[in-house]
């Protein structure tokens, strides 16, 4: 085991953050520093709980827990009301109480789907998260955001509900296929753009993902989002700038029914609202081409074949919209980001 790494976030319900190797092994114990009850139901999707779930919750028995799994089948078209429903009739069966604990073993779904069933169930139990993908390790799992999609929009019902600890195994990433680690590197550059110019020249510099830079990688992301979760937990102004890329991801998203990877949508979105951005006189030039030769560098692409106009009316039918239009987060630079008001009303222009 490599040294632990371990952030603390001081939100409404202070949790850590723990980073490392062959952590999920000792997670029963760390679960049982934060949580003193009886009962713990895994939930973990039909991909990961093969590979992880026996482990963790031999984990959890040897912590003291009467530990029990529920499986769901993976893909983001189970993000819905009905697996929540389904998680609700698991919980009533194994009796569990507001002392009791949920732990998500997964990616960006299993949380958002585990941390809503925990914000609801008994108006709010106990759970922890313990992402196995990148993107869950850098992005999902930390700030309290859960949610399930309708067929209306993604995300659109949720609550906002901090885990009680989250564990960062980074031996994980090793299932990973290649498309998945390029997944997650897409919000880690995100992060470097809004908040870290040193850590985007990292990036570009050295290989973010070898063995002797995967846990600085997802550290110092994590260490981000950490900072601008804590300033601003609700979303009310600092941590809208979480959603650089995230406007016109969400509606490329929506053009595709979801079939169609969230970093990459990101990645694309950082592209299009940054060139748009350039072309306004608000983000220096050449911006744009430094963000699109990292995404190059991580597998991730820099434009899709179909043009903006296509599923650019989707965009105003963002969650994060407000009565006087979008909040567009764009660069000063890289490293600086901020807020830009648009009204719905210039939506075409600004970006076609």
């Amino acid at each position: 085991m490599c040294l632990m790494k371990t952030l603390h976030v001081q939100a409404s319900r202070p949790y850590d953050i723990v980073i490392g190797q062959g952590l999920l092994s000792g997670t029963g114990a760390m679960a049982r520093t934060v949580n003193t009850g009886n009962r713990v139901l895994l939930v973990s999707d039909s991909h990961v709980a093969p590979l992880y779930a026996e482990q963790v919750l031999d984990s959890f028995r040897k912590a003291g827990y009467s530990a029990s799994l529920f499986t769901f089948q993976a893909g983001e078209e189970r993000k819905r009301l009905a697996t929540v429903q389904e998680i609700y009739a698991r919980l009533a069966a194994e009796n569990l109480t507001r002392g009791d604990l949920l732990a998500a073993l997964g990616g960006g779904v299993t949380g958002d789907l585990t941390g809503f069933a925990a914000a609801t169930w008994l108006r709010g139990v106990d759970f922890i998260q313990l992402p196995t993908s990148l993107l869950a390790q850098v992005d999902s799992s930390v700030g309290g955001k859960t949610g399930v999609d309708i067929p209306e929009g993604k995300n659109l019902v949720g609550a906002f509900w901090q885990p009680r600890l989250v564990v960062a195994d980074i031996n994980t990433l090793s299932t990973l296929p290649p498309a998945f680690l390029a997944d997650g590197m897409a919000e880690v550059i995100k992060a470097a753009c809004i908040q870290d110019a040193a850590f985007f020249s990292d990036l570009e510099n050295s290989d973010a993902l070898s063995s002797l830079n995967a846990a600085d990688t997802v550290r110092r992301a994590v260490d981000i989002k950490r900072r601008v979760v804590e300033a601003d937990e609700r979303e009310s102004g600092l941590r809208k700038l979480l959603n650089f890329g995230h406007t016109l991801g969400h509606a490329l998203e929506k053009h595709y029914n979801y079939q169609y990877s969230h970093g990459r949508a990101v990645g694309i979105g950082m592209m299009l609202v940054t060139q748009a951005a350039e072309r306004a006189g608000l983000t220096p030039a050449g911006t744009a081409d430094r963000i699109g030769s990292l995404l190059t560098k991580y597998g991730l692409p820099t434009h899709d074949p179909v043009p903006p106009e296509q599923y650019l009316a989707n965009a105003a039918l963002d969650k994060k919209r407000s009565a006087a239009g979008l909040d567009l987060v764009l660069l000063r630079d890289i490293g600086r980001a901020f807020v830009h008001p648009l009204p719905i009303s210039q939506l075409d222009s600004f970006f076609l």
